[in-house]
């Protein structure tokens, strides 16, 4: 019998790459999403879980669910028998986060909370957490470890992601049944090679690389660079990006990793490699052929000079290593952004 994994927010960008690794690998996904972060595709589906579909040959069992709807929840456990939980759902803009804390700490705190007891309430004691590299606020040295100190968050959503990883170490070290896997993510880029699936930010584009694929494929005028003088080679920002395929297959080193027992378990997902605004562009245009308008403006508010990973770690007690490297992240993603302009909507 192939092993139920029950997917929250799995339509979204890295959520919908991790249901297509598990398909591959041979698992059973069962999908929830409130389509926050996601468009209606034909057939009740998400469009991109419908792609899924297609690339992977085998269905995935999906339902329109809201986390924080604790009923709704309660019932989806009594229907099926997960083996374990990637939890995906939450919001996260890191700008809106400032604007709106309450609701970010509402749906990303109280809905994380309900699921544990959910899935405590039914037996259900393994977890792969989606977390992030914010938690380790501004660096006080690179590359960053796991045992760099952790809390120093800048923003809300940063913050969020700290209290979910403090609440799941603390279930671990009270109930000894418990097996999780808390993973670090640095900066996710790039596309499934189909081109079928990938980013699709609604509205403009919080992340760099998605706003540079759509100044290349003509959507927007040009990109602004938030400044140029940081202590960096070309005073540019540097940040660690992985592609989004070797992040879902990160996902499911993690989840062989519950099978040891292995209590709470902390990773980075990175490359260890650091890339600055500019060498962005220049891959980029690299990838597409085209030039890309960018303007240097202001600093943005807690954004630090330079952030990458040290992944040593994954590599030595997950057997997981990051395949790709700039020039695929970026032909991946320029294939995603040519055939579909417009992401996942039809217009």
């Amino acid at each position: 019998m192939a092993e139920t994994i029950l997917v929250t927010g799995g339509a979204g960008y890295i959520g919908s790459h991790c249901v297509l690794e598990l398909l591959q690998a041979g698992y059973e996904p069962v999908v929830i999403d409130n389509f926050h972060n996601a468009i209606r595709g034909s057939e009740e589906l998400p469009e991109s879980l419908r792609r899924v579909q297609e690339i992977a040959h085998r269905p995935v069992l999906f339902q329109e669910l809201d986390i924080t709807d604790r009923a709704a929840l309660q019932e989806l456990f009594r229907k099926h028998r997960f083996s374990a939980v990637m939890h995906f759902a939450g919001l996260k803009a890191v700008g809106e986060s400032v604007q709106k804390p309450l609701e970010y700490y509402r749906v990303n705190l109280t809905g994380t909370i309900g699921l544990l007891e959910t899935m405590k309430a039914h037996g259900v004691r393994n977890i792969v957490f989606s977390s992030s590299a914010t938690v380790y606020g501004d660096p006080k040295y690179l590359p960053l470890d796991e045992k760099h100190p952790v809390g120093g968050c800048t923003n809300p959503y940063g913050k969020s992601k700290f209290f979910i990883e403090e609440m799941i170490q603390d279930l671990c070290r009270a109930e000894k049944d418990w097996n999780a896997v808390l993973l670090r993510y640095f900066n996710p880029i790039g596309a499934h090679e189909s081109g079928m699936i990938g980013e699709d930010p609604q509205g403009i584009p919080n992340n760099l690389m998605p706003y540079v694929a759509q100044v290349a494929v003509g959507r927007r005028e040009f990109l602004s660079v938030f400044g140029n003088d940081y202590k960096t080679d070309d005073g540019t920002g540097v940040r660690d990006y992985i592609h989004v395929v070797d992040l879902a297959k990160g996902h499911i080193a993690a989840l062989k990793k519950l099978k040891e027992n292995c209590g709470c378990k902390i990773y980075n997902l990175g490359t260890g490699t650091g890339y600055s605004v500019l060498q962005m562009v220049r891959a980029m245009e690299k990838a597409s052929g085209r030039e890309i308008k960018y303007r240097i403006t202001a600093r943005r508010e807690g954004d630090v000079a330079s952030c990458y990973a040290d992944p040593a770690l994954a590599e030595r007690e997950l057997g997981w290593k990051a395949a790709f490297g700039l020039d695929k992240m970026c032909e991946d993603l320029w294939r995603w952004q040519l055939q579909n302009p417009t992401g996942f909507s039809k217009n």
